[in-house]
């Protein structure tokens, strides 16, 4: 059975590769607890505020 789980960040000004590594973590440890041994999909989309200035990522895991 095929699942998805989303995972979301905050992007900060002169922070966002910090913000990044943090996030790949969570997600490398995500899949690591989870036992989960096939990655179908991982997918990243931002998020904007009214000045179309990136403040977010959200990053989608497909797996079985």
């Amino acid at each position: 059975m095929i699942k998805v789980k989303t995972f979301g960040s905050q992007l900060k000004i002169f922070h966002v590769k910090e913000e990044l590594q943090e996030l790949d973590n969570t997600v490398n440890d995500f899949i690591e607890k989870n036992k989960i041994e096939r990655v179908i999909s991982v997918s990243d989309a931002t998020t904007v505020n009214a000045d179309i200035g990136t403040i977010g990522l959200i990053r989608v895991l497909a797996y079985e």
